[in-house]
């Protein structure tokens, strides 16, 4: 009998460089069996490139997908500890767009690379990587996103906020897949108010969506380890995005 797929995945870290030659450390976890299997880019937290963010990218393995998560810190040094790493990256106001842009295009071309690759990828984010999805799917080539309360795609950082980011709002127009958005009613990054804009905005410009909000969840409903944990919230969402990808990134 074989192995359950939850068992018979593979995970580990893998090597990237970025258009500037910068070697990006990765974490990778691939289905077991030949495939073909979907990719998705995995953009972890502002916290950064920690043990939470790697369980999902294992978790998408273990639903039949190859998943990877670049380690968007990378620049403050391989080898430093993430939190400091994280501590770093913020005190420089976050990660440049162009930047991202360019690490995100290298872990894609991976996914699609990658012998069991079916050729379609999808990206997924949380928290500040949420604006990495939709500055993703504005971007590069994918066939489907996910934005979990990705912070700043519409409005203004306050100030004193330790990130450096502009609104993607006026780039809806150039989004090129379906986005599925999974929001909290309490949220206050992004409020009610800015998820209703950035509706507002796909709607004008004709973009497939989703969005899904949920009353008593606030920022980081889906962190497990994290007193903003609402497991109702965190389950439907992930129901609706194994549908999503479902969906869009099924077949060759």
């Amino acid at each position: 009998m074989p192995a359950p797929p939850e068992e018979a995945l593979s995970a580990g870290n893998v090597m990237l460089t970025g258009p500037d030659g910068a070697q990006i450390n990765a974490y990778q976890a691939l289905p077991g069996g030949d495939g073909p299997f979907a990719g998705v880019l995995v953009i972890h937290h502002l916290p950064g490139w920690d043990s939470g963010t790697k369980e999902i990218t294992r978790r998408f393995a273990a639903r039949g997908y190859n998943a990877i998560c670049p380690n968007l810190y990378a620049r403050q040094g391989l080898d430093v500890d993430p939190d400091d790493a994280a501590a770093a990256a913020r005190e420089a106001g976050g990660i440049p767009d162009e930047q991202f842009v360019g690490d995100a295009g290298a872990a894609i071309d991976a996914l699609r690379a990658l012998p069991t690759a079916n050729g379609k990828v999808g990206v997924i984010g949380y928290c500040s990587g949420g604006r990495h999805a939709f500055l993703t799917a504005v971007s590069l080539p994918v066939d489907a996103a996910v934005d979990c309360y990705g912070a700043f795609v519409v409005g203004t950082v306050p100030e004193g906020f330790p990130l450096k980011v502009t609104a993607l709002v006026d780039r809806t127009p150039q989004l090129v897949c379906p986005v599925l958005g999974l929001f909290g009613n309490d949220d206050q990054f992004p409020s009610p108010e800015q998820v209703n804009e950035l509706e507002q905005a796909l709607k004008d410009a004709g973009k497939t969506y989703e969005f899904v909000r949920y009353d008593g969840a606030g920022h980081a409903f889906f962190s497990v380890d994290r007193p903003a944990y609402r497991p109702e919230a965190a389950d439907d969402g992930w129901r609706r995005i194994f549908e999503w990808y479902g969906r869009y990134l099924a077949g060759g």
